[in-house]
């Protein structure tokens, strides 16, 4: 693999055995992958501060400066850690301070997240603690070369806004972190960044149900290609790309896809192709619709709902200020909770705005940094729940062996006040 005089000098030792151990990896990564080169990245999203068991004894053992050489830099040697050359957020990590007594949450793991975070902050990384960087303030501009993690954060990046990431891992964004490199291969290469599926639609989508249930869908089809969407489709917003791509991301490996006319890089149907001839379309019509409808909803048995859970991923300004409205004067079923999931700075905003007092007021709970899936963490005695999140639908049944309801917002806050599920397919 082609180094330049600059990623010579990072692993021959040039700025520390730190970087040096950084740069070594992402050549074996390289390598690995056949990449020719590296790329030069400035904006990283990565996860540092989330607790666990083996952080925790590698700080005992050695501090942060360890545990970042362990977990982050794939490194056994005693290293000490320098500020990140480029700019670097944390994505969502555990619960917060404010979430004792609400989430079943060990109080040692957020001790063990607050230290983490001083640490983090002093060496340049910018505690976001949201699965949506971009809803916060982390915007890549298009063609701009990223190195992020998280599945639904990656698809909006290559697609909404026309960015440049690959899927990465705990270790290649610790090391592009601290040297400002990646790999230059998949998603970074134009060739690599055209449809390989066409799906058309054939039946409205113009809602935020229909866009996470198409996105399901387009998972399914395309795998880990890029599915490129035409036909009965309204014009997405914010919640509703976000809510697209974290569903195909879901069901497949989706890291991106295109729709004409909507995504940067495709301003029609050829250019979406690099100007190949489409593919012969596959049709989403009602009978796909209703398929993927009882997919998402085949886990839910019983129609007692324990738990609600909203913003996955994490929820708008918008959506948090639809869920007060509909809360609005309505009180929560004793027997079950709602969590609706939002980015910190993002929840500030809903406090100033009145929007957490109509949410508390109902008996519901708006919670930052994290979910129930990241920190395997729900209600105690949950053993169902609804959620208008195709992703969460998908996930939580296996990581905390629940049952899954499957709905729109109005269902969902429905079932919290009500205590029973009365969704259906409209």
């Amino acid at each position: 693999m082609f180094l330049n005089d600059d990623e010579k000098a990072m692993r021959d030792g040039a700025e520390g055995a730190a970087v040096a151990a950084a740069m070594d990896l992402l050549i074996r990564y390289g390598q690995a992958l056949d990449a020719e080169r590296l790329c030069d990245v400035r904006n990283v999203a990565g996860t540092m501060t989330q607790p666990s068991p083996v952080k925790a004894r590698l700080v005992r053992e050695g501090g942060w400066d360890k545990a970042f050489a362990v977990i982050n830099l794939d490194s056994d040697e005693d290293l000490e850690i320098p500020s990140m050359r480029v700019p670097t957020c944390q994505l969502q990590h555990g619960f917060g301070q404010d979430a004792l007594d609400i989430v079943p949450y060990p109080k040692q793991n957020i001790e063990l997240q607050a230290s983490a975070e001083s640490f983090y902050g002093r060496h340049g990384v910018n505690i976001l603690a949201t699965c949506t960087p971009y809803q916060v303030g982390n915007l890549p501009m298009r063609g701009e070369h990223c190195a992020w993690m998280e599945s639904s954060a990656v698809i909006y990046a290559n697609s909404v806004l026309g960015a440049r990431t690959n899927c990465e891992g705990i270790a290649s964004t610790g090391a592009a972190s601290l040297t400002g490199k990646i790999p230059c291969w998949g998603n970074h290469r134009d060739e690599n960044r055209h449809g390989t599926h066409h799906i058309e639609v054939n039946v409205r989508v113009d809602n935020f149900q229909d866009w996470g249930m198409l996105g399901y869908f387009a998972g399914g089809v395309a795998g880990e290609d890029h599915p490129v969407i035409t036909g009965d489709i309204s014009r997405p917003d914010l919640t509703e790309l976000k809510h697209f791509g974290a569903a195909a991301a879901t069901s497949g490996g989706v890291e991106l896809y295109h729709i004409p006319g909507i995504t940067p890089e495709a301003p029609a149907l050829g250019a979406a192709f690099g100007g190949r001839r489409p593919p012969q379309p596959v049709g989403y019509g009602p009978a796909e619709r209703r398929a993927v409808y009882e997919t998402l909803n085949e886990i839910g048995t019983s129609g007692d709902v324990d738990f609600v859970l909203l913003g996955c991923p994490h929820a708008s300004v918008d959506q948090i200020r639809k869920t007060a409205a509909l809360l609005d004067g309505k009180r929560l079923s004793a027997s079950t909770e709602l969590w609706l999931m939002a980015p910190r700075a993002l929840k500030d905003i809903a406090d100033r705005s009145g929007y957490t007092e109509t949410i508390e007021r109902a008996g519901a709970r708006l919670l930052a940094d994290s979910c129930p899936a990241m920190s395997r963490a729900a209600p105690k005695g949950t053993k169902v729940f609804a959620t208008d999140s195709a992703k969460q639908a998908h996930y939580l049944p296996a990581i905390l062996g629940i049952e899954a309801w499957f709905g729109t917002l109005e269902e969902c806050v429905d079932a919290a006040v009500t205590g029973r599920w009365n969704g259906g397919l409209t």
